[in-house]
This record gives structure tokens, C-alpha cells and sequence, in this order.
């Protein structure tokens, strides 16, 4: 499945290395796939460590503890990858904006800590991805943004920030921010650079804020143009489960309540779903919204467009999604199963969930897109460090 496995037989060396910080319930590691060795993962979370280690038989890699008590002589050896999806809470446009000096957001600092551990025994990760939500871009009038790559910059790394859709590969709306750094000596495909920013991968928000930067950041940063991924073809229909494990199906008075929170705009859409006499799946937020009166009310809203909205990590009653599925006049209303969660994250049928419900959610609501993962993996990360080990090879 994965192309690493025939550089790494052919260059006659072990399989590439990586960590994985922040490491949840593995999403990077199984987007990396088993060509792919994990010499170091840490998370502080008990309840994902155990479903990690549940997962992944060979898992005594796995540190479980605050990242702020490890340290560089705890990290075996030299990683071709450094993966970490660092917490997003204080940098989401729906947290409190601490941004990189937030308690949660600020365990950035910690991981580069480490990094530069590494840098001072010559041993830092050749390739390192963070992986954030798209509010990072614009924390603190994109402060925070720069002063990330302010640290890739000083340490020696050059770095390509990107934006990717998880909507590319599964039917879940999970726009989030990626970026990839490249140590002395490892470079990306030269195909893959170019001098502009590209619409597809590169927002507006980035032209304001790569001007902002200084002058050795902005030397540093790489625009890349990724090639597109095949047309997605799972449909969120296709996810649904008609018998679903942890969570029940309404009742009639219960979706009754849920349709009467609808806008008549909102209601308009059931009603048209209704016509199609198909099965058609929504799926529903709760959201806070001030009427024409300014009166703020709960509202629910549903999009019929084949797209789950963005999971999130189920702190509250509006957190958890819903779907409405509808039948001709037939209408039927329930929370997102934890198995269909972990679908629209990409996460197999075969990976072992846990047993409760906001466990279960809170780890893919948490998490990075699996086939995200493995398309950078096979169309930058791969490449990237091939190239590097055939360059070791011939010196």
C-alpha cells in the first residue's frame, strides 16, 4: 500500500523512523502505514493510551505522561519524521484565544523544545509536521503563526505551510493547517515547488501573513503545489450504519423537537429532501444564533451536501453531531454512532474503539485524518526522505 517499502528495500536499510507526540488513539501511524517504524510516542491522555496500546501490539514505545517531562535523551536515535498534532484549543476560532500562550496550545513549545534538543546532539528529526486547526493562521492577528515558523526558521529547517480539506478523501468538512519542515540536506520533490502560492492549498490568510514575517523566515518558507488526490468517491450515506452501537435512534417526539429548532431556511432543506424520494442523509449541529429580535436561540442546523460538518470533541450536548436520515416522508434523527466518527476520520473498521461513548468521540474528534496522513506521506514525506537516504548511501 505504502511506496516507502520500495525505496527502503532498495537502499538496503531499516524501515524510516518517526515520532509521534501527541499521539491520541495513532491516527499518524496508521495513516503512515507498516512501512513505517514508531521508535517514540507520547501522550497524556490515560483513556487514548490505552486504545493506542490496544491497537498496536508493538506499542512500548508509547510514553504516557506530560510532554513537559520528557526529554531529548529519551528519544532513541535519529527520526526521519517528527509528527505533531499539537493541542488546538487555544487557537481555535471557537476557544478562548490564548494562542501559543494558552496552557493546552502551549505544549508547542515543549515539542520544539525537544527538537532543539535533538539539533544540539546532531540528531534532529530530518522532516517535522505540525498539524493544527485552520484558526492557528489568524491567532492573534497571525502572531502566533509567525512565531512558529520563526522557530523552524532559527533552527534550520525550511518549511511549507498547507492547508488540506479532510472533504478530499472522506465526506467530512475538516479543513486543517499542516506544516511541513525539511532539515539541512532534505529536500522535497523538486516537482512539488513552485514561487507563487497555489489556491488550492495556500489560503489568502497566507499572503498577509507571509509579508508579516522576517526576512529569514520568509527566505525559509516553501510554496508547494501537491498534485490533487483522486476524486473522492465514499459518500456519507455509504458510512451510515442502520444499526448502530452506542447511541439509539430518537424518538418521533424527539426529532419533532429537533425540526422545530430549524430556520425556515433550514426546514426548506428537509423538505426538498423529502421530494428526491431517495435516502439522504444531514447532517445537524446545534448552534447559538440571535433571531430577529436579538434574542439568542439554539438552532439546528443541517447540510444535505454529502458532507459531515467538523467533528469535534464532545464537551457539550451542541458538540456531538446528528444526522437526519430521510426517506420519502419518513424522518429519523439520532447522534453520529462512534464508528461512523471514526470513518469519517478515515480510521479502518478493523481499529478498536473504545467502549464509551464520549471516549470513543472524543478520540476522532480529537485526531488527524488518516488519508490525509498517508497522501502526504506518499507524495511528500516518502519522496523527501528517499531522496535523503540515497544521498547518504552514495557519500
Amino acid at each position: 500500500m505504502m511506496s516507502n517499502t520500495v525505496f527502503v528495500k532498495a537502499a538496503g536499510v531499516a524501515r524510516p523512523e518517526f515520532y509521534e507526540f501527541f499521539a491520541g488513539g495513532g491516527m499518524a501511524r496508521l495513516g503512515l502505514g507498516s512501512g513505517w517504524h514508531c521508535s517514540f510516542a507520547n501522550d497524556i491522555d490515560a483513556r487514548k493510551a490505552e486504545t493506542y496500546r490496544r491497537n498496536f501490539d508493538d506499542s512500548s514505545e508509547l510514553h504516557l505522561g506530560d510532554i513537559a517531562g520528557v526529554m531529548a535523551s529519551d528519544l532513541p536515535g535519529r527520526a526521519d519524521l517528527a509528527w505533531a498534532s499539537f493541542p488546538c484549543q487555544d487557537l481555535s476560532l471557537a476557544g478562548a484565544g490564548a494562542g501559543l500562550k494558552g496552557e493546552r496550545s502551549g505544549m508547542f513549545w515543549e515539542f520544539w523544545r525537544l527538537v532543539r534538543g535533538l539539533r544540539a546532539e546532531n540528531r534532529h528529526p530530518r522532516i517535522v509536521i505540525l498539524e493544527n486547526v485552520y484558526g492557528a493562521i489568524t491567532s492573534h492577528g497571525g502572531r502566533d503563526m509567525a512565531a512558529i515558523c520563526g522557530a523552524f526558521a532559527r533552527d534550520g529547517y525550511h518549511f511549507a505551510p498547507i492547508v488540506i480539506d479532510a472533504a478530499l478523501f472522506v465526506p467530512h468538512s475538516r479543513p486543517r493547517l499542516f506544516i511541513i519542515g525539511f532539515s539541512e540536506g532534505v529536500e522535497p520533490p523538486s516537482g512539488l515547488l513552485c514561487d507563487v502560492p497555489v489556491s488550492q492549498w495556500h489560503p489568502e490568510a497566507f499572503g498577509p501573513l507571509f509579508d508579516a514575517l522576517d526576512d529569514a523566515s520568509r527566505e525559509r518558507w516553501l510554496w508547494l503545489n501537491l498534485p490533487m488526490p483522486a476524486e473522492r468517491t465514499s459518500r456519507l450515506v455509504d458510512l451510515i450504519e442502520a444499526d448502530p452501537t452506542g447511541v439509539k435512534w430518537h424518538t418521533a417526539f424527539e426529532t419533532k423537537e429537533l425540526l422545530s429548532m430549524m430556520t425556515p431556511v433550514n426546514a426548506a432543506k428537509v423538505r426538498a429532501a423529502k421530494k428526491t424520494k431517495t435516502k439522504q442523509v444531514g447532517a445537524i449541529y446545534k448552534r447559538t444564533r440571535v433571531d430577529e429580535y436579538g434574542v439568542k436561540r439554539q438552532r439546528a442546523e443541517v447540510r444535505f451536501d454529502d458532507v459531515a460538518g467538523c467533528l469535534r470533541t464532545p464537551a457539550g450536548g451542541s458538540s456531538r453531531q446528528i444526522i437526519l436520515v430521510v426517506e420519502g416522508q419518513k424522518v429519523r434523527s439520532r447522534l453520529l454512532s462512534p464508528r461512523e466518527a471514526a470513518r469519517l476520520m478515515g480510521i479502518p473498521d478493523s481499529y478498536s474503539l473504545p467502549a464509551r461513548y464520549n471516549d470513543a468521540y472524543h478520540l476522532a474528534g480529537d485526531g488527524v485524518a488518516v488519508p490525509v496522513v498517508s497522501w502526504l506521506t506518499r507524495n511528500v514525506v516518502e519522496p523527501s526522505v528517499a531522496q535523503n537516504v540515497a544521498c547518504r548511501a552514495v557519500a
